[in-house]
């Protein structure tokens, strides 16, 4: 299958993202992997993107779409593949659908894993690691016994600078301005599914199988 995974961030896109690589043997497909990537082998887009990256520049969409295509024409994506990140807005939706035409394929789903809002902040606000083992918690959804091992055992849970719940509304208000709108672009398309991805993670993920298979 031909997959594009939407959510917002602390969706658990890349949770359920390595689980489908794993379990269905998917190549998930990653932007910003791509671009490490080309920019390591230096290939002719991988140095424009370096030249943006080094001006502390946003890569363009051409060079993001070029890569792209790049990568949906090797071998092992000739039939699956799941899109991770991408697309993030309107214009990069309608640039891929173009670059799929050219490629004679079509996407066969897009998922949606849809999570509260209040969730999302939690998620995103309450996660620490802990200093000793460097296991990631959660303030609200560990449990009592996980925080206070690490805290017994002489850690800290630290908290990413950018987890703030200023930055992370923003984020999400980034999300709900530039992403959301693809909800309804995929649905037109009749390809749109939607999970309900509040929950743990083996039972969201319990759930996509379900998608998938129906």
């Amino acid at each position: 299958m031909r997959i594009v995974l939407l959510g917002a961030p602390g969706s658990g896109k890349g949770t359920q993202a390595f689980k489908l690589q794993t379990d269905m043997g998917l190549p998930q497909i990653s932007t910003g992997e791509l671009l490490r990537e080309a920019v390591a082998a230096g290939t002719e887009l991988g140095l424009r993107a370096d030249a943006h990256m080094k001006n502390g520049e946003l890569v363009s969409d051409d060079i993001v779409l070029g890569i792209i295509k790049d990568r949906l024409a090797a071998s092992d994506t000739a039939k699956d593949y799941l899109l991770d990140g991408f697309p993030r807005n309107l214009g990069q939706a309608e640039s891929l659908d173009q670059v799929l035409i050219d490629l004679d394929q079509s996407l066969d789903a897009a998922i949606l894993m849809d999570v509260d809002f209040e969730i999302l902040i939690k998620r995103l606000t309450g996660r620490r690691t802990c200093s000793k083992t460097g296991k990631l918690l959660n303030i609200y959804f560990s449990t009592k016994a996980e925080l206070e091992e690490c805290l017994t055992n002489g850690g800290e849970l630290l908290q990413r600078a950018d987890d703030n719940e200023d930055t992370i509304r923003n984020r999400l208000r980034v999300y709900k301005r530039e992403t959301e709108p693809l909800i309804e672009f995929y649905a037109d398309r009749g390809i749109l599914r939607v999970i309900d991805a509040n929950g743990i993670a083996d039972e969201v993920y319990a759930s996509l199988k379900k998608v998938l298979v129906s």
